[in-house]
């Protein structure tokens, strides 16, 4: 955590006074977040109510001979009133990159997404989770990397190396979305020797044939995602990071105002061989009543093959939602979408709506309920947690 924290402080010490030069871009957000939640906490250390946060993220960007030559610099800060692990530092973007005719290199920190369906992305294997954010992964770490991008004309081959590992965030004793024992980040443990220096690796194919867009890639290093044990003093649970090595394929079939979705993984460790799955469609419904409305439907099949040993909250699940794209000068949107545990019954219901104010100022809206978990399901812990968040970006 002290490099990424190193960098962050950097970034920011050089904002202003870069941003002058004539290659140099800065941009970037400030925020402030409101979080209610409607029920008393499950565990009498977890804040009641309303829970205030202010967020910062500066960007720096800069290019040189038609963009050949990159760099990025993008930090996040958030502090939160109530959970003083939620207060946190990171580097999402700090590398330099350089492109030619068929071959590309960047060197630093970095996001890579990879994946098509909405409910879960499985494939998305680079970046670790930033768990104090939300509780859906969809925010992550920056990653150090080194990575080698060939095109040709039968595809593109991404060769990434990754020298160092990022440690998954977790709510702290105040904090919501956690389990009945705390989290104890900072006693890690891990399968390899080299701990967070292991050498992870990963190369990826990607190509589009007709109306079908392919990704196949492997990965070998340090699982993102940690088991757990407990404490000595059986106070607090304990992530165990394992080695594994991931096969992966996303694939996306269009045809007219259908979208064929597919994500899936086999996975290798030491104790326990499994594969995942996401399968599903979205249909678009465009200008709907004449208006410049688009109406999306998305239907999503989800399935976890692992033992019972490492429960997950998306085993046997089956996802519904809508999208709406009100294409208007404000960039309006809404998702609103429901998952429901096939075996269990147990629903998880969730809202977000974006609006840009101004050109300096945008509104989003969250909505999350959690209904009809059970005492031996993985999310009876969040069973209160339900929430509305509204969060206010200034932009610059």
């Amino acid at each position: 955590m002290k490099r990424p924290v190193k960098l962050m402080v950097l970034s920011i010490l050089l904002l202003p006074s870069m941003t002058y030069a004539n290659e140099w871009e800065g941009s970037g957000y400030v925020g402030l977040e409101s979080r209610v939640f409607s029920q008393d906490a499950r565990y009498p250390s977890q804040h009641d109510g309303a829970n205030l946060s202010v967020m910062f993220q500066p960007e720096l960007r800069w290019q040189h001979d038609n963009g050949r030559q990159r760099v990025s610099l993008v930090g996040f800060a958030r502090a939160d009133a109530k959970d003083s692990e939620r207060s946190h530092l990171d580097v999402r973007e700090a590398y330099w990159a350089l492109e030619k005719d068929n071959w590309s290199l960047l060197v630093g920190i970095n996001k890579i997404f990879w994946g098509v369906t909405e409910s879960r992305h499985l494939v998305d294997v680079i970046n670790q989770t930033d768990g104090v954010e939300d509780m859906d992964g969809e925010d992550k770490l920056g990653q150090p990397l080194i990575n080698i991008n060939m095109q040709r004309d039968w595809g593109a081959v991404d060769f990434f190396l990754l020298p160092y590992f990022r440690e998954r965030t977790f709510p702290g004793m105040e904090g919501r979305f956690r389990t009945p024992l705390v989290i104890d980040t900072d006693n890690a443990l891990y399968e390899s020797s080299e701990e967070e220096t292991h050498i992870d690796w990963s190369i990826r194919y990607s190509h589009y044939f007709g109306d079908v867009d392919l990704g196949v890639y492997v990965f070998d290093g340090t699982s993102r995602e940690p088991q757990f044990a407990p404490s000595s003093s059986g106070q607090a649970l304990i992530p165990v990071y394992p080695q594994m090595t991931q096969v992966g394929l996303d694939l996306q079939y269009t045809y007219n105002a259908w979208l064929w979705k597919l994500e899936l993984i086999a996975r290798d460790m030491t104790d326990d061989e499994f594969a995942a799955f996401v399968a599903g469609y979205e249909y678009s419904f465009y200008q709907i009543n004449d208006s410049a409305m688009d109406l999306s439907v998305l239907t999503e099949l989800l399935y976890d093959g692992r033992d019972e040993n490492n429960p997950v909250l998306f085993d046997q699940d089956l996802f519904l939602g809508s999208r709406l794209a009100f294409n208007d000068s404000q960039d309006s949107s809404l998702l609103a979408g429901v998952v429901i545990d096939r075996e269990t019954e147990e629903l998880f219901f969730s809202i977000e709506a974006e609006r840009r104010l101004n050109d300096q100022l945008s509104a989003e809206f969250r909505l999350r309920v959690f209904h009809n978990a059970q005492p031996e399901d993985v999310s009876y812990s969040f069973q209160r947690d339900d929430y509305l968040q509204l969060t206010l970006k200034g932009y610059f």
